[in-house]
């Protein structure tokens, strides 16, 4: 088991930047492939980007390709997302996730989550 805790959320300003933290303690960090979502107020949860167990390959929907990059250091237990050029459409609670084997955009396939930082992007 995994426990997973976000870290890193906040208001900013349309145009601006936040990276979150995701601290994983538990079993073997590195086990485990990893992922960012997202849930807007009356929306369903959204994939974000996904990681490989080594982070040599990386995964993101469309939405956010080339304004967000997802990384994660295994020495440290910690995952990353940096968001750069953000949107009001980028407000939601964010969400981290562990799952064992392949990466997937589907939230049903992974395993472990944590509970969530808020982002709020104002126009």
């Amino acid at each position: 088991q995994v426990q997973l805790v976000e870290s890193g959320g906040g208001l900013v300003q349309a145009g601006g930047s936040l990276r979150l933290s995701c601290a994983a303690s538990g079993r073997t960090f590195s086990a485990y492939a990893m992922g960012w979502f997202r849930q807007a107020p009356g929306k369903e949860r959204e994939f974000v980007a996904a990681i490989r167990r080594s982070g040599g390959s990386t995964y993101y929907a469309e939405s956010v390709k080339g304004r967000f990059t997802i990384s994660r250091d295994n020495a440290k237990n910690t995952l990353y997302l940096q968001m750069n050029s953000l949107k009001p459409e980028d407000t939601a609670v964010y969400y981290c996730a562990a799952k064992t084997g392949q990466h997937s955009t589907d939230p049903g396939w992974y395993d472990y989550w944590g509970q969530g930082t808020q982002v709020t992007v104002s126009s």
